[in-house]
């Protein structure tokens, strides 16, 4: 169903990106919002804290689902600087949301509407439970592979993606895992959109300009590369 653009428009992603600064890395291990498989240290996560927003300090249990690895309270923190704190009117799509924990960040920022999509089914039950606590209205959760439901999605109107693949799944899967997610968010995004990607290498700027995008921040968490991007043909911030 084409959810259509409309009500509140939000500030153009170029002035939030150009907003936010550039914080010194941080020697947090983490990743995604939830990957299920894969995170260097091993950690299982049992709950995520929302920093920010209107939901600030809410703690969401998730599934028990081994090597799941929230992307950590610093390492999000760094990333909505970036985008300027507040998404209020923003459509932002979590691809691979394990825990949520990016998703219900940008919604208790203002975000308009939120798309989870995970597949593991503990992880999604969470997902339908920590949503229902919060209330959180404004969130929509798919179950089902990434790639297909993101070509599902109407295209040319969300602000912004959250790409963060289970490490695991993109070191077997090489870099199609990645050049195939990227190339459906370009399809996704509106002009002046916004992609997080979080992997387990630098994404160099060869790399990226091959697949028509081009690195507007970057951090290392530890064993984590947190990197902002925008497409290559989008005028600079």
């Amino acid at each position: 169903m084409d959810h259509a653009a409309g009500g509140h428009r939000p500030r153009d992603a170029d002035a939030r990106l150009a907003a936010g600064h550039r914080p010194a890395a941080s020697g947090d291990r983490g990743g995604r919002g939830g990957a299920v498989t894969g995170h260097p240290s091993g950690r299982l996560a049992g709950e995520v804290r929302i920093i920010g927003g209107r939901w600030r300090r809410s703690r969401l249990p998730v599934g028990d689902v081994p090597g799941l690895r929230p992307t950590p309270d610093r390492v999000r923190e760094t990333l909505f600087n970036w985008l300027g704190q507040d998404l209020s009117g923003c459509r932002c799509i979590d691809a691979f949301a394990g825990s949520g924990a990016l998703g219900f960040e940008a919604a208790s920022r203002g975000a308009a509407e939120v798309v989870l999509i995970e597949r593991a089914a503990p992880l999604l039950r969470a997902l339908h439970a920590n949503a229902q606590r919060l209330g959180a209205q404004t969130v929509r959760i798919v179950a089902g592979d990434a790639l297909h439901a993101l070509a599902a999605l109407p295209t040319g109107v969300w602000d912004g993606v959250f790409l963060d693949p289970p490490f695991d799944d993109a070191r077997h899967g090489g870099e199609r895992l990645y050049a195939a997610a990227l190339g459906a968010a370009a399809r996704l995004l509106r002009a002046g959109g916004w992609v997080y990607l979080e992997a387990p290498r630098a994404w160099s700027d060869a790399d990226l300009q091959a697949l028509g995008w081009r690195l507007h921040r970057h951090l290392r968490a530890g064993a984590v590369h947190a990197h902002l991007l925008q497409r290559a043909d989008n005028a600079a911030p």
